[in-house]
């Protein structure tokens, strides 16, 4: 198998050979033997890059979420780093002076909260606006090309979470999406997308011959990834979703739980692939640092038969109505971050009256109108 690396590094450079180069990557730009697309490109005689892009987690992947990096001069190259999630998260006219391409070489994550896709929009934009290539170093989907899950986002409440109308759990690549954004959302750049060799959609990531590198400070492994498109909606409630410890978007809790009773209820629910066990967990960051927390860690038996989003809703409505005297939203300056996890207001009266069951039958309607939109745009058969 190779990557979209990989193959520009053979022979797909030569058509930008005399051009300045940007790149838009982190430490998840990496080929099969690890060593960073920044130094390859760097190193390389006939590539003359000129200016480095760094998403949300910075060039080097150390930030925290939602911490906003500064631009700077890379100490290993020399070479301007413009953050994109500093100031601004599009590009100016004069970040983009450097340049005559920009390449995007990152590591999604699959799901529609993760914010690197929408970095990738922002500059697909300011490359239509000022002239500028645009090429996607393709890569995998950890979580495969081939389940999607979940409802298309509402327009009040698009945002750096959720920009587009595109499900939790989408099944694409990042070069798929990129097709997707210029043809259906009208974001009409010079695109260049350079497919991986080898890769087929039902692949999880450790069925490849790649090594995981962790995306950003929290995506721990494989089995996090998967159940991400769901669990990472608790980031919007008073629950713990794990940050602070070993297994973030894996152990769920809070001081108010008790775990053998959650545990219980979650399992009887019998949600196909899935199992919880109590645990009891202490975070050194974010909601409840320092304090005792109890609650579940969530196991996947059978990632073919799981469904991320399904358990996700399922811990919030069991916690919802089993607290309901501790359990909240969380607000901040009068707004629910939940929204825009959700791509939507109305799932947390859903949760409330305990019609998640309804609501995922409802978003079957929306992923069979997401899959059929997304049908020219596949690469991989």
């Amino acid at each position: 198998m190779k990557i979209g690396l990989d193959l520009f590094l053979e022979k797909d450079y030569q058509a930008f050979k005399g051009k300045r180069i940007g790149l838009l990557t982190n430490l998840t730009g990496v080929n099969e033997k690890l060593i960073p697309a920044i130094d390859l490109f760097h190193e390389h005689q006939d590539i003359h890059l000129t200016a480095l892009y760094g998403p949300e987690h910075g060039i080097r992947g150390d930030a925290k979420e939602g911490e906003q990096v500064e631009s700077s001069i890379d100490p290993y190259t020399g070479l301007p780093v413009y953050s994109l999630y500093g100031v601004s998260k599009k590009p100016s006219k004069e970040m983009l002076d450097p340049v005559d391409v920009i390449v995007f070489d990152l590591q999604d994550i699959g799901s529609r909260y993760y914010t690197y896709i929408y970095s990738m929009a922002y500059v697909m934009e300011a490359c239509a606006d000022y002239g500028k290539e645009f090429v996607v170093l393709d890569r995998p989907n950890p979580i495969s090309g081939v389940s999607i899950e979940g409802n298309l986002v509402e327009e009040d409440v698009r945002s750096f979470v959720g920009l587009y109308p595109i499900p939790n759990r989408h099944g694409l690549t990042v070069g798929e999406i990129a097709q997707f954004y210029k043809h259906e959302m009208g974001i009409d750049c010079d695109l260049t997308v350079i497919k991986m060799e080898g890769w087929e959609r039902q692949f999880y990531y450790d069925e490849t011959d790649l090594f995981w590198v962790p995306s950003s400070p929290n995506t721990t492994g494989i089995d996090m990834t998967i159940l991400y498109p769901g669990t990472c909606l608790i980031e919007g409630t008073n629950i713990s979703e794990g940050r602070g410890t070993t297994k973030p978007f894996e152990y769920i809790g809070a001081p108010y739980i008790d775990g053998y009773q959650l545990a219980k209820a979650f399992n009887q629910k019998q949600l196909s692939g899935v199992l919880a066990r109590p645990v009891s967990y202490v975070p050194n960051v974010q909601k409840y640092q320092g304090e005792v927390c109890e609650g579940v860690q969530l196991h996947i038996v059978d990632r073919k038969s799981f469904f991320s989003l399904q358990t996700g809703l399922t811990i919030i409505e069991l916690i919802a109505e089993m607290y309901p005297h501790d359990f909240q939203f969380r607000q901040q300056y009068g707004k629910y971050f939940f929204d825009l996890l959700a791509g939507t207001k109305k799932l947390r009266d859903i949760i409330f009256q305990g019609q998640t069951k309804a609501f995922l039958e409802s978003c079957e309607v929306e992923v069979e109108q997401f899959q059929q939109q997304r049908q020219p745009y596949l690469l991989y058969k």
